[in-house]
């Protein structure tokens, strides 16, 4: 549940109770929006509380990981998530293992994660020095231009030991032992050696013949080194005598690992993840446009899914090796069209709250962080994130056709980064790369305009409950049998019903009673989420039989597989939702009979859904039925009215637009 939240410790803390305490927490990490746990035992029931957290966006179970989705104030909640589980103290003995490719994605997760803002930054700060350039071509030669320019490439020559603390954290083996192993490894004294054995040299160590290999900006050898660091220095602790283990296991983790990852970790690793940047390479280089049709198309598919480090080290890979790399210049024209297709929705929306989170999840696209686009508007809607899809890779073939590359690393790809693709070598570079965005940001602006992004449905639906409701019905869900069609009662008859719409100003609507029963406010129902009005204003009625009726004229906007709650949106666009009892979901639908499907239109006074309430009395829960507007936020007011019994013509509340 996206919301405004100020109290992260209290979020943290209610998320750390949500997912059982520290004793179930394995291990936890941030990224630039989520909150990345590894827990011991996960349920359903943790993953749907703490989606519905306010400052919550949504919950990703994936690659072995419970990843949490905030947004911006991740920083924030993982401080105080990181003191109240206590990490340190935590182990990995009871970790879940899963598969090999979940594993490896929640490592590459977990090491570049922490760190990926000082990336972006250094990226940042090297594109401003390309534009810099273009602008003032003599400032190249200037002593501010070096040291900005050396200050750029710090973060990516000393990557390795970024790595060693990150990764000595997930291995969980000690980092300066880590830091130690890798800053040998971008040793300039190894790179004076690197440079002999690339000039002819041969150069020996015990006897074995070493490679040219360097590791300045190197992402596999450090991270390997790390982790057989981690199983010898478990096995050193555990043979070695307490009184000579301090000095000892640093020593011999040093004098054992460096050498082997300069013998032989290093050149293996290093020709893999070459191995698989040339593999993108000669896809991107003979068939370019189906490369940016892949990248643009399913880069934000696999953002979903939190898989998206697993790319780090063959970008890496490229920029080291070749001083380019093609794959970001597309990423970034994925990460505009889904900036695009927010853009879209926002001119689309009619609802104040939709614009409001559509603005900010744009504004944080901007900076490449697309999280909050997709959970908070393309992906709820669906249609958004289809054309946004659409739309990144439309604009990747056609970028695709002037040779894009990035020439500085960008460790969040976004607009800010384009500048990255500007090389006089490669002049057209640039202009591939904003035309791209520019389709990618357009298009789909222009096909949720045309064609509606993913509310047209249920209006469409609506607009035929003006007629005969079983053609709306069947215009609405493919067709109802007669089973489910609607039963009806007269509602538009009575005098009083009559009269409360009359009365009512074109721009208010009033809200019938679904119920018969005794009401009462809603600070009496025994759930604070009601109680306290954090879901909508509303009224609570304590049903005196088990049928539910429509107020209005509208459509089902939700249902529940347990059948114990509905969501309905009339034709003039306010949302009720109805939650018949407390509790009643761990009956699994069994008092519950549904007569409306999700997307079916109806008729005020058909009958919705009907429920059995001596057994929901048997099995100890309160019949206690909450009626609330859920979006209140898009109209001026919801006035409540004083009542203390309901039938079907009474009038609940009336809605000020």
């Amino acid at each position: 549940m996206a919301a405004s939240v100020r109290d992260y410790p209290k979020l943290a803390k209610d998320i750390l109770d949500a997912v059982g305490g520290s004793d179930n927490i394995v291990s936890a990490t941030r990224c630039a929006t989520r909150l990345r746990l590894v827990l011991k035992e996960s349920g359903p029931e943790a993953k749907d509380k703490v989606a519905a957290m306010p400052g919550v966006i949504t919950v990703v179970e994936n690659g072995g990981q419970f990843q949490v989705v905030i947004g911006q104030h991740v920083g924030e909640v993982y401080e105080s998530f990181a003191g109240l589980a206590n990490l340190d103290a935590n182990t990995s003995e009871d970790a879940p293992k899963g598969t090999i490719l979940n594993r490896i994605i929640a490592t590459m997760s977990a090491v570049f994660a922490p760190f990926v803002y000082i990336l972006a930054a250094a990226g940042i700060l090297q594109g401003l020095l390309i534009v810099a350039n273009l602008i003032y071509p003599a400032f190249g030669q200037t002593g501010t231009y070096e040291v900005f320019s050396f200050i750029s490439w710090a973060p990516f020559t000393f990557l390795p030991i970024f790595i060693a603390i990150t990764a000595s954290k997930h291995f969980k083996t000690n980092t300066f032992i880590a830091v130690a192993s890798c800053a040998a490894l971008v040793s300039p004294d190894w790179a004076g050696i690197a440079t002999r054995i690339a000039d002819g040299e041969n150069f020996r160590f015990i006897g074995i013949a070493l490679t040219e290999t360097t590791y300045t900006s190197s992402v596999l050898p450090p991270l390997f080194l790390v982790w057989i660091l981690s199983y010898l220095e478990k096995f050193l602790n555990k043979i070695m005598h307490e009184v000579i283990r301090p000095l000892f296991v640093p020593f011999l983790c040093l004098v054992i690992m460096v050498p082997l990852t300069i013998a032989l970790i290093g050149p293996l690793s290093t020709w893999g993840a070459n191995g698989i940047a040339n593999g993108y390479n000669f896809l991107a280089e003979n068939v370019p446009a189906l490369a940016g049709a892949i990248v643009g198309g399913f880069w934000q598919v696999i953002v979903i899914f939190g898989v998206h480090w697993g790319v780090t080290p063959m970008v890496l890979a490229n920029f080291e090796q070749y001083g380019r790399d093609s794959f970001q210049a597309y990423q970034t024209i994925a990460i505009v069209a889904q900036i695009g297709a927010v853009l879209g929705v926002i001119i689309k929306t009619r609802s104040q709250e939709t614009r409001k989170v559509g603005v900010s999840a744009g504004i944080t696209g901007i900076f490449g962080i697309t999280e909050p686009a997709i959970y908070g508007i393309t992906l709820k809607f669906k249609k958004p994130m289809i054309y946004g899809c659409i739309s990144g890779a439309v604009g990747s073939i056609v970028a695709s056709f002037f040779n894009p590359y990035y020439f500085a690393y960008a460790g969040l790809p976004g607009p800010l980064t384009i500048v990255n693709g500007i090389n006089e070598g490669y002049p057209t570079s640039v202009w591939g790369i904003l035309i791209g965005c520019a389709i990618s940001l357009v298009l789909p602006v222009l096909m949720i305009l045309f064609l509606g992004y993913g509310e047209d449905a249920t209006e469409k639906a609506a607009a035929f409950a003006g007629g005969d409701a079983e053609t709306g019905q069947a215009a609405a869900r493919g067709g109802v049998t007669a089973a489910t069609a609607p039963q009806t009662v007269d509602m538009q008859g009575s005098p009083d019903a009559s009269a409360a719409q009359e009365a009512l100003p074109l721009e208010d609507e009033a809200v019938l009673s679904p119920l018969k029963g005794r009401v009462l406010p809603l600070s009496e129902v025994p759930d604070e989420a009601f109680s306290t009005g954090a879901m909508g204003p509303g009224i609570a009625i304590e049903p005196e039989d088990g049928k539910l009726y429509a107020p209005f004229d509208g459509v089902v906007a939700t249902t529940t597989p347990s059948r114990h709650a509905i969501g309905l949106r009339s034709q003039t666009g306010v949302e009720l939702f109805v939650h018949v009892g407390m509790d009643t979901v761990k009956l699994k639908g069994q008092p519950f009979t549904l007569h409306a499907e999700e997307g079916q239109a109806f008729k005020k006074g058909d009958l919705l859904l009907e429920f059995d309430q001596e057994a929901i009395k048997k099995a100890g829960m309160p019949t206690i039925t909450p009626v609330l507007v859920t979006n209140a936020f898009d109209y001026k007011d919801v006035i409540i009215e004083k009542l203390t019994s309901s039938t079907l013509s009474t009038k609940l509340l009336t809605v000020v637009k």
